[in-house]
């Protein structure tokens, strides 16, 4: 059975979905193969519970062939994803005013110890060890939407000396001891390599990072812009003359090197409130050893106290020292965009459905998912990926998602 048959089956989207996939897929050197993607695509988006190819033939009503072309076409074909992902990164800069880059991480679980990556970990949320992936998630945010535009799965050190599950995952050799800050610097070196992608600050949560330090060492490099919320006791060098290494934490404890400003947010209904936001009086620098591009670069701190002081207070170390704090404040919204970004792609769009175990399949299948999440934004019925409003202090070390999903033998 061909891509077109099972295509002509399907309810029409219209010209807007073929011309997204022609435009996003154009890479593809093969029209069945552009024809597959829309048909995952029109399953990713219209689909409702998990969403494999043997459901989506079932949901719709289509033969056996169809199913088996679906898997093929994302567990077999041997498409390469990154020019796939770099169209969409493309569209979404053209189509959106987009102010910063963020990233956020996808826990999914599985069942099993076959699939690429999958291992035990903690979670954070509820204190119990599960078996999952890990995967972090590049995203453009735009003003209060962030959209996915490349993945990466973060394997943990037993992936890297196993030979024979990297063999039976299909996973190349260059992905080998990669830590998570690895992965977000290379996300940043291949930004700043293409000249057709923006240069946007880079909007993180280093809170959870076991090395905030080298991240920003590494995005300082990259001459690139930041706004980090790190941990109360990221060090960082302060004094103008004798440089002396202390905590963002302990320096805005000292009330003659802060300024207060206020910022105005929605109160009760109808209502406005006053905010402080201290920020430290005096730029500071990154105490990283051995970094000297790191370590004289300068620094803004910017404090957050909770409202109603049950919570810690929250701490930024941004570069755009030009910038007023509400500004500095609306940009690191967006990467609570994008955990409610994450969220979505997981209960709608399939992010947690993948069934297979090898690692292009899973690429593949994200790959689709985020292009769905795209589409259905951009082009689609307005309100369907409404992301859902996150507290701006939600945790995020893990989303965990829907319940654990099974593996299959591809």
């Amino acid at each position: 059975m061909s891509s077109g048959d099972v295509r002509a089956g399907l309810p029409d989207d219209g010209a807007r979905m073929r011309t997204f996939v022609d435009e996003v897929f154009g890479a593809f050197k093969r029209p069945e193969q552009r024809r597959w993607a829309q048909v995952y695509l029109w399953t990713l988006i219209h689909l409702s519970g998990g969403r494999t190819p043997r459901r989506a033939a079932r949901a719709n009503s289509l033969p056996p062939a169809a199913a088996r072309g679906l898997h093929r076409f994302i567990n077999a074909s041997p498409w390469d994803w990154v020019p796939v992902r770099r169209r969409l990164a493309g569209l979404v800069a053209a189509r959106t005013a987009p102010q910063a880059w963020t990233v956020a991480e996808l826990i999914i679980p599985k069942r099993g110890e076959h699939s690429a990556g999958v291992h035990r970990r903690m979670d954070a949320v509820t204190g119990r060890a599960v078996n999952c992936q890990r995967a972090l998630g590049l995203f453009l945010a735009s003003g209060a939407g962030s959209y996915p535009v490349d993945w990466s799965l973060v394997l943990p050190g037993v992936w890297d000396s196993d030979r024979e599950r990297r063999r039976r995952a299909r996973i190349p050799g260059t992905e080998a001891g990669r830590t998570a800050a690895d992965h977000v610097l290379r996300y940043a070196a291949e930004v700043a390599a293409q000249p057709r992608i923006p240069r946007l600050p880079w909007v993180l949560d280093l809170t959870g990072c076991d090395d905030a330090a080298g991240v920003l060492a590494g995005l300082a490099r990259l001459r690139a812009d930041v706004v980090c919320e790190v941990a109360p006791d990221q060090r960082v060098l302060a004094g103008r003359h004798t440089p002396v290494v202390t905590t963002v934490s302990a320096l805005m404890q000292v009330p003659r090197s802060r300024q207060t400003h206020v910022v105005l947010r929605q109160g009760a209904p109808g209502g406005i409130r006053a905010v402080p936001v201290p920020a430290h009086s005096v730029a500071v620098g990154l105490a990283h050893p051995g970094n000297d591009v790191a370590g004289a670069r300068p620094y803004r701190v910017l404090q957050r106290p909770d409202p109603d002081g049950r919570q810690p207070a929250r701490y930024w170390l941004t570069t755009l020292a030009d910038h007023r704090v509400e500004e500095v404040l609306q940009l690191a919204r967006g990467h609570t965009a994008a955990l409610s970004a994450v969220t979505v792609l997981g209960r709608r769009f399939g992010a947690l459905d993948f069934e297979g175990r090898s690692f292009p399949g899973w690429h593949h299948h994200m790959t689709m998912a985020s292009a769905a999440y795209v589409y259905q934004c951009l082009f689609g019925a307005r309100d369907a990926a409404t992301a859902p409003t996150e507290p701006a202090g939600a945790p995020s070390e893990v989303l965990t998602g829907a319940g654990n999903r099974h593996e299959t033998a591809e």
